[in-house]
């Protein structure tokens, strides 16, 4: 599955470089890093969800996100798009402070996302959808609707990018189909392609392999792969340890909310606290009477927290 087509081009070697000789080390400082964040914390009731003390996401490159289920990956990418609010923290894109804003502020400062099941609106047809990815639409407005010269030009423009982009991504036979008529894969091409429209610096993608047919998983990743040979920064969460150590420069590891590695994909996937992450050695071994006791104790507690919380009503 490794792709070496890629590895003498100028956007991977330059990425490849601001990586060389750092720390393998949760939250190591990068170079040029365009997103950062620093003491996310997301709590629902009394489960930590995201723990993350810092982390540098270094511009011009492809950097996974990876970890077992559960450990607060998508959480984590919904703090940072303005999906969810987190308890506590904050983060900058571009030197810019984003925790507090709202989704669609976010994407219009340049920071876009997909979702792991896809949000194309299946009423509309594939065109529609890619007309409504653009930003600062001047026939939204009411008023200025009513008057076509206001809007015209700028709706003609927004129709060439979209088209532009639908032949890139091999939709352009299927504008005038309906959303909700494509399959799994073609939709995840769609959303990456919608996102485009907002001519992003920094795209966020969520397991942008799920329920792909593998016919078109190759064409995915070579599209995520051209992000970066077009100047665009990627992070991606995926499952698929394959396409990781294919097309990321650099990747990052959570575990029960929080960072506890970085690095390059075949030192990561060597690495003992990822393995003990994905494989849960620790667990392996039989629990003390202490340890026994102490679970039980923490059972009996949340038992009587529910009791507690039924009578209340």
């Amino acid at each position: 599955m490794r792709d070496d087509t890629m590895t003498t081009s100028p956007k991977k070697a330059a990425a490849l470089a601001a990586f060389k000789d750092l720390p393998r080390e949760p939250g190591v400082p990068k170079p040029d890093p365009i997103l950062i964040a620093d003491n996310v914390v997301r709590r629902f009731g009394g489960l930590t969800a995201v723990n993350v003390e810092h982390v540098e996401i270094q511009r011009g490159s492809i950097t996974a996100l990876i970890g077992p289920n559960g450990a607060g990956k998508t959480t984590f990418f919904n703090q940072l798009t303005g999906f969810d609010h987190a308890d506590s923290g904050e983060w900058t894109f571009n030197g810019r402070k984003m925790n507090g804003l709202p989704a669609h502020k976010v994407a219009r400062a340049g920071m876009v996302r997909t979702f792991q099941l896809t949000k194309a609106l299946s009423k509309l047809t594939v065109m529609e959808n890619m007309r409504l990815g653009a930003q600062g639409q001047k026939g939204e407005s009411f008023f200025r609707a009513l008057v076509p010269n206001l809007w015209r030009g700028q709706e003609d423009e927004i129709t060439a990018r979209a088209e532009e982009l639908l032949e890139r991504f091999k939709l352009d036979a299927k504008r005038e189909d309906f959303a909700g008529s494509l399959s799994g894969g073609q939709r995840k091409l769609l959303e990456m392609a919608r996102a485009l429209m907002v001519k992003p610096e920094l795209v966020m993608l969520d397991e942008p392999m799920a329920g792909v047919n593998p016919a078109l998983t190759q064409s995915l990743l070579g599209h995520v792969k051209d992000l970066r040979e077009q100047g665009m920064t990627v992070l991606f969460v995926e499952h698929d340890m394959d396409m990781v150590r294919d097309i990321s420069d650099w990747v990052i590891v959570m575990a029960q909310g929080a960072i506890i590695a970085e690095g390059p994909p075949d030192a990561i996937m060597s690495d003992e606290r990822v393995i003990d992450a994905y494989l849960g050695a620790h667990h392996d071994a039989p629990l003390s009477e202490e340890e026994l006791q102490a679970q039980l104790h923490e059972a009996e507690a949340a038992l009587e927290a529910e009791a507690e919380e039924e009578t209340a009503k």
